[in-house]
Parts: structure tokens; C-alpha cells; sequence
């Protein structure tokens, strides 16, 4: 069976304060403050990475991906293509017309972007949990050569720990998930039980990576509408966000958002290209 990090809400127990260990507690004291919506996602929901040389053990990949919740500015890893997390707001993100309302952070600097494609869930049944329907957010690659939707990618697990990766694609293609001399330790998430698993989505092309010189090798970013792209974080429009058949939708507010990897590149001695994130805050909360 296919095993992967899935968090649902739960309740959380905090022990008694300071004070109360010496007094007794009044009623202000013991009583929650409404601070309002906070402005970074609160909520961890799934979390399924593609192989990768920052992929190792299940509960250590999980503190990672807690770590981004409420702008405590951690980071994870999504692996190579496909890999993806989705988080929750506490509040639903209002689409502001005519800016942008989502801020996606990640680890990206000036010469070396890695794209990950950004999706999002209005919670149209109202039961607080990401099971409505995805839309992506058409950036700047849509429809450009290399741009591939429903691409599908199967990651076989090695014989042995310090075996490469293998991968086949939907479009017929196969290669290895290299492992390098500077990360030794196991690529293929060691909490799936099966012999491969696949991952799906939308491939951005890879012409903006330059591996001319092995040593120096770059990745320009993208214009627009990817995470882990900028390096100051980059904007995300709900009004840019489509439907399964490309076509813009009119979504009012969002609940959720998935980022997934969107490239599948072998990056030389810098191992494979991986969306790592820090952070997603709604803009239009002060």
C-alpha cells in the first residue's frame, strides 16, 4: 500500500502557564483572544515528495513541512518533478481584484530558480478539508514549448540505499535520480512500501537551465505565477487560475494550495532540480 504523510485537523493540549503555577488563574487568564485570521497557511494537510537528495526519514521530512506553517519561515523539500504539499489558511483568501493575494516563498536566488507549480481549492462543500476541486494557476510557461498538463512520472525504489533512481514518464522517457558525493543518504522516501509510485501534474520546460559550464551551472527564473522562482518570494493571482481545460475561472476566495514541482531536471553534481518552500502568506491581511 501506498503510504504518504497525510495531517488532518486535530486538537491540539498546551500545558498551563507559568502563572498558574503559582496562582490561581482568573477568568481572563484561562479565556482564548480573537486575534483574527492569521496570515500564513496554519494547516499541514498531505505531503508527498518525488525522490531527492533532501528526502530521507518519514518523521523528519514531516517537522520539515510543519516548520513552514504560520511564518515560522522553515523549509521543505518537494523532490524531483511531482512532488508536491498541500497547506490551509485559517481563513478564506479573498481574490482581490486586480493584485495579486498569495505570497509563496522559497529558497531561490537571482541565477537559480526551481519552479514548482502552484494549485488552488476553494472549500466549496465546507467541511474544512482539501477535497473540492484543484485549479492551477496559469503562469507564465502556459502553453510554451515544454509545457506538458497530466504528466505523469513513476519512481521505482533502488535494490539498495545508495543505488541511483530509477524513473519512467508518461511520454515514454526514462532516466536516473542520481545520487551525488555531498548527500549520502537515502533518496526514495523511506515511509512508501511499494516497489514505485507515480506522480502527476503539469511540466514546466527546462530551457531556462543552462548546464554549459558543469561548474556554474544556472537556472533563470520564470515571469510569473511559480513557487520557489524569485528571490524575494514570488505573487500569486487567484484570477490567474484555470480549469482542467485552460480556461480562466472566477474563483471568489480560496481555502487551499497545493505547490508541486514542475520540472524534471538532472542538475549535475548539484543533484536533481527540487521546489523547496519557506513560507505562504495571504497578502491581504495587514
Amino acid at each position: 500500500m501506498l503510504k504518504r504523510i497525510v495531517i488532518r485537523k486535530r486538537t491540539l493540549f498546551f500545558g498551563l502557564c507559568t502563572a498558574c503555577l503559582t496562582q490561581a488563574c482568573s477568568k481572563s487568564d484561562t479565556e482564548p483572544t480573537d486575534t483574527g485570521p492569521i496570515k500564513y497557511v496554519t494547516e499541514l494537510f498531505d505531503y508527498q515528495p518525488a525522490p531527492g537528495q533532501f528526502i530521507s526519514q518519514s518523521l523528519d521530512n514531516e517537522n520539515g513541512a510543519r516548520s513552514i506553517l504560520r511564518g515560522n519561515q522553515g523549509i521543505v523539500s518537494l523532490g524531483a518533478f511531482g512532488g508536491y504539499i498541500v497547506l490551509g489558511f485559517d481563513h478564506p483568501v479573498i481574490n482581490v481584484p486586480d493584485k495579486a493575494d498569495i505570497a509563496v516563498y522559497g529558497n531561490s536566488m537571482d541565477n537559480f530558480a526551481e519552479p514548482g507549480v502552484v494549485w488552488l481549492m476553494r472549500d466549496e462543500n465546507g467541511n474544512g478539508i482539501p477535497d473540492d476541486t484543484w485549479y492551477e494557476i496559469q503562469g507564465s510557461e502556459f502553453g510554451k514549448p515544454g509545457y506538458v498538463r497530466d504528466y505523469m512520472v513513476t519512481y521505482f525504489k533502488p535494490a539498495t540505499d545508495t543505488s541511483d533512481i530509477l524513473w519512467k514518464d508518461s511520454s515514454g522517457n526514462e532516466g536516473k535520480i542520481k545520487r551525488n558525493n555531498t548527500h549520502r543518504q537515502l533518496y526514495f522516501p523511506s515511509w512508501i512500501d511499494q516497489d514505485s509510485y507515480s506522480l502527476q501534474g503539469s511540466l514546466l520546460p527546462s530551457t531556462n537551465i543552462d548546464q554549459t559550464n558543469p561548474d556554474f551551472i544556472t537556472s533563470a527564473p520564470f515571469v510569473y505565477g511559480y513557487a520557489d522562482n524569485r528571490y524575494n518570494g514570488d505573487e500569486i493571482d487567484i484570477a490567474d487560475a484555470i480549469d482542467e481545460k485552460g480556461v480562466k475561472v472566477n474563483l471568489p476566495s480560496i481555502n487551499f494550495i497545493k505547490i508541486q514541482t514542475g520540472i524534471l531536471a538532472d542538475l549535475g553534481r548539484l543533484g536533481e532540480l527540487s521546489t523547496e518552500i519557506t513560507a505562504v502568506e495571504d497578502l491581504n491581511i495587514p
